[in-house]
């Protein structure tokens, strides 16, 4: 089983300032290393133009992340976990998993990221200013005789790393389950086949009437996703293995898959 979660939007700086910079061939799935260098590459380049917060789509309040991109080559590491602390992952509570659970989760949970493609939870990495939303177009390179060449530019994000990922992350999963607690933008990245993937929706239900609220949504999701990486005993292997789980915590409805979608499963709060 295979566990996909967005990454948070904002990231907590790692604490010691002499860690290691991040090395793009030690992340999981290496073969992305010359995607990955093109993106950072980018996104360097971009945070030092004036026009960043626009090409970024970020507030005035996080143009100070935005500025450190400039420096993530030797911007200071930890693992994803420590840097991703939104209201998923502090669901999740990844600090409270055992030495084991750690290392399982190591193996099973892929963080999808605009800079980075997928990591795992344990992958050292920056903290940095990016969303999969966005599209990173050629940085600066000057204007006239002896000007220098554009680089690569990797454009619109969610369709880079859909084809960069293609591949390697396919044969990642080969047939194993993919329970899916993404966001709409880094789903687009990459899909498993529907009949292998499990979809987690969060509802609340108020007067028989079913609401999405992002947040609790959020939540719902990274409690589910602690509950499977403490599971005691066998793990889940199926589709009714994680909705029989998730019946522990929510009322919860599965529905099949179909040709073109994958098996959903509903949290209802």
């Amino acid at each position: 089983m295979l566990i996909f979660l967005p990454p948070s939007e904002g990231k907590t700086p790692p604490t010691d300032p002499s860690a290691p910079a991040v090395d793009l061939r030690s992340l999981t799935l290496p073969e992305l290393d010359q995607a990955r260098s093109t993106v950072m590459d980018a996104l360097v380049q971009v945070s030092a133009q004036e026009d960043a917060q626009q090409i970024l789509n970020v507030g005035k309040t996080v143009m100070p992340e935005v500025r450190a991109n400039a420096h993530l080559g030797t911007a200071p590491t930890a693992p994803a976990h420590e840097i991703y602390t939104g209201v998923l992952f502090e669901a999740l509570d990844s600090a409270s998993l055992t030495p084991e659970q750690l290392n399982r989760a190591s193996k099973q949970v892929l963080i999808f990221s605009g800079l980075f493609g997928v990591t795992s939870l344990t992958d050292r990495i920056p903290a940095y200013r990016l969303s999969m939303g966005v599209s990173l177009s050629a940085p600066g390179t000057g204007q006239g005789p002896g000007a220098a060449p554009a680089r690569p530019a990797p454009g619109r994000l969610g369709s880079f790393w859909k084809t960069a990922l293609a591949e390697p992350l396919s044969e990642h999963i080969g047939d194993q389950l993919v329970v899916d607690c993404r966001s709409s933008s880094y789903a687009q990245a990459h899909r498993s086949a529907p009949e292998q993937t499990l979809m987690v929706n969060s509802f609340t239900a108020r007067d028989g009437q079913r609401k999405v609220v992002t947040h609790f949504a959020k939540h719902a999701r990274g409690i589910l996703a602690g509950m499977l990486l403490r599971t005691e005993g066998a793990e889940p292997e199926t589709v009714e293995d994680v909705a029989e789980l998730a019946s522990k915590r929510w009322r919860v409805e599965l529905r099949p898959a179909t040709a073109r979608t994958p098996h959903q499963l509903d949290l209802i709060d």
